[in-house]
């Protein structure tokens, strides 16, 4: 069995322990000779592998190709499938295990993932798919390592979570749909094979919803627009869609805009699957941070202290201190990702706490390395920005505490 060679040297301050190394080796050549290898030990080298990357990914923004491939290999990019389609059918705790080993080698790999599993553990689960359409996808998942996302923001209305009608519309044509429009942050648009795409029709009383595409359908076209502060490597570029023809059934669980449905019995599994796997997406990246901060103050020895600074008893403090908050964390995931009832809107409040802890823990770490921190070829930098985008996802802090604000006052 191969793995995709580096593309870039690590960089300074990473450490690879040549004991997990080896470990983990040992377990992929279990794996190869037909035996089932050590969960821990195969993502502990899925880590160390995709982090010799990751630097040469946030430089270029490269969609991360080879590290699918690899997922794909070791059968996670469909861990989520059910077993009635023929997959594993994994816990959301175990997804979100998995999701936090990927982004703690390179991050905009586990947002490619962590969407797969959104999409395969609940959005599949939706009324309104057509079984021979829902067991399409999950085939392409495990033959091929096909890849799933949702395509909602457009740059004047922003989320649709803020409301309002989308501007991308699905015109009646005697054969179906024909779809137009503009969607921005399209992530990993050029690896996806299947995109939910949210519009309208073009119907007096428009129907609005999801139509799904194949990315190789004639008549879409990519904009790469993608240079963001962080998350560089996920391709969220801008894609037009014109004219492009979407079969009848493919429009899945749309509704009338002036009706819209009550909320589904499985809206709370989603939202709670999309924070627990972006919460451990963001948290996958503190602790990445947290390891290279480690290593450099026990080889880091300057001259004027003659040994190293893992020695001052003020940087102890703080490396036990993120310690404590990654330890917070820890148990805040158990929680999200388990089994136990979570209240409304506490799934979010959930995750704002988690990514909220791992912006802090990087940005932290970036003021304690001063000068260190800020050059290319440092990690820190890396981290600190990279975990700056959990702001940004569904729902955002100031929807959480609105809401929860909204309860508590009610």
């Amino acid at each position: 069995m191969t793995f995709p060679a580096a593309i870039a040297p690590q960089e300074a301050a990473t450490v690879v322990k040549p004991s997990v190394t080896a470990t983990a080796a040992a377990q992929v050549a279990t794996a190869a000779a037909g035996k089932p290898p050590d969960r821990e030990a195969l993502l502990a080298f899925i880590t160390q592998e995709l982090a010799k990357t990751a630097a040469h990914h946030d430089k270029t923004g490269e969609l991360p190709r080879a590290n699918l491939a690899l997922l794909h290999r070791h059968g996670l990019l469909a861990l989520a499938v059910p077993p009635e389609f023929g997959g594993p059918g994994e816990s959301l705790a175990r997804l979100r295990h998995v999701v936090g080993a990927v982004a703690k080698g390179e991050p905009s790999t586990a947002l490619l993932l962590a969407m797969q599993y959104i999409h395969h553990h609940c959005a599949l689960q939706k009324p309104g798919w057509p079984h021979a359409l829902r067991a399409r996808v999950y085939r392409d998942a495990l033959r091929e390592g096909a890849l799933i996302n949702s395509f909602r923001v457009e740059s004047a209305a922003g989320s649709p979570v803020r409301g309002g009608l989308p501007a991308t519309t699905a015109r009646r044509v005697s054969d179906g749909w024909r779809l137009s429009g503009t969607k921005i942050c399209a992530s990993g648009i050029d690896g996806v094979t299947w995109l939910l795409v949210w519009a309208k029709s073009d119907d007096p009383v428009p129907l609005v919803g999801a139509w799904l595409v194949r990315r190789d359908s004639p008549g879409i076209r990519v904009i790469e627009a993608w240079d963001y502060l962080g998350m560089r490597a996920t391709g969220s570029h801008t894609v037009v869609f014109e004219d492009v023809p979407v079969t009848l059934e493919h429009a899945i669980g749309v509704f009338p805009a002036a009706q819209p449905p009550a909320p589904e019995a499985t809206a709370p599994q989603f939202q709670r699957a999309n924070s627990a796997l972006l919460a451990a997406l963001y948290d996958g990246v503190a602790r990445a941070a947290r390891d290279a901060f480690i290593d450099w103050l026990k080889r880091t020895a300057p001259t004027s202290l003659g040994q190293p600074l893992a020695s001052l008893p003020t940087l102890r403090q703080e490396a036990g201190r993120l310690d404590g908050i990654l330890l917070q964390n820890r148990f805040l995931l158990d929680a999200l990702a388990g089994e136990a009832p979570l209240r409304e809107n506490e799934a979010g409040q959930l995750q704002a706490a988690i990514t909220e802890n791992a912006a802090t823990i990087t940005g932290r770490i970036l003021e304690l390395a001063g000068n260190h921190g800020l050059p290319h070829s440092s990690p820190f930098q890396r981290h600190h920005r990279d975990a700056l985008c959990g702001r940004v996802h569904t729902p955002q802090r100031d929807f959480v505490w609105s809401a929860a604000g909204k309860l508590a006052l009610a």
